[in-house]
């Protein structure tokens, strides 16, 4: 067995780990798909691998893997990349003004800024897949959002494992202070009356969770 076949089989059983955990994350996913689609990323990853540009070989495998299948779930998605693409990039921007003028721009006012818009929702409606086993809409005027392809949840419940396994290594005040702060809107005065400190004090617990929390981020991506 040479050097290189060796250690492609040593990685095994992590495209195996890799694929059950996409596969619980994603409904309907295939798990031998899963697997089949991380070999061919193992391989790969294990050919151009290069250890003086960056992390360590398990931290390279693990990405191009579960790159690779969650490219392979996206293939099986009957709506195009682009189409995606651009319902992505629209809901980039209405966070965006809704973040600059408080108020959140209805699907209308978005189409009017962004002309392609509204083909690509019809044509994310037209083909997505309905169950026959459950029953129609109860109201057509309703705009789901198509946005939520296979592959992009998956990479975010994966991000959200990644940052709260981040957060968990801040220290309890500070865990409290990021959570209120981005996740329940809180200003820095309202998190000073939640935690019983001044408003400055809660500002320095911010800034010190987000170099810690930094820190951890960095670590974990070496390895």
């Amino acid at each position: 067995m040479s050097a290189r076949e060796a250690v492609i089989r040593s990685y095994f059983p992590l495209v195996r780990s890799i694929a059950r955990r996409i596969q619980r994350m994603v409904a309907g996913s295939d798990l031998d798909d899963l697997i089949g689609d991380g070999c061919v990323g193992l391989i790969r990853a294990v050919d151009a691998f290069d250890p003086q540009r960056g992390p360590e070989m398990r931290v390279y495998v693990s990405r191009v893997v579960a790159g690779t299948m969650l490219n392979g779930l996206r293939r099986l998605d009957p709506v195009s990349e682009r189409v995606r693409r651009e319902l992505r990039e629209a809901e980039r921007e209405r966070y965006a003004l809704a973040l600059d003028s408080g108020v959140i721009p209805s699907q209308v006012e978005m189409e009017m800024r962004r002309p392609s818009l509204r083909r690509a929702a019809l044509h994310a409606y037209r083909y997505a897949p309905l169950s026959l086993d459950s029953p129609l809409p109860a109201d057509e005027s309703l705009q789901p959002d198509w946005t939520q392809d296979p592959a992009r949840l998956a990479g975010q419940t994966m991000r959200r494992e990644y940052i709260h396994n981040a957060l968990m290594k801040l220290t309890r005040r500070q865990r409290s202070v990021v959570t209120m702060y981005y996740y329940s809107n809180k200003s820095l005065y309202e998190i000073g009356r939640a935690l019983a400190i001044s408003p400055q004090r809660a500002s320095q617990l911010h800034v010190t969770a987000l170099r810690n929390l930094r820190k951890v981020l960095d670590a974990s991506a070496l390895g």
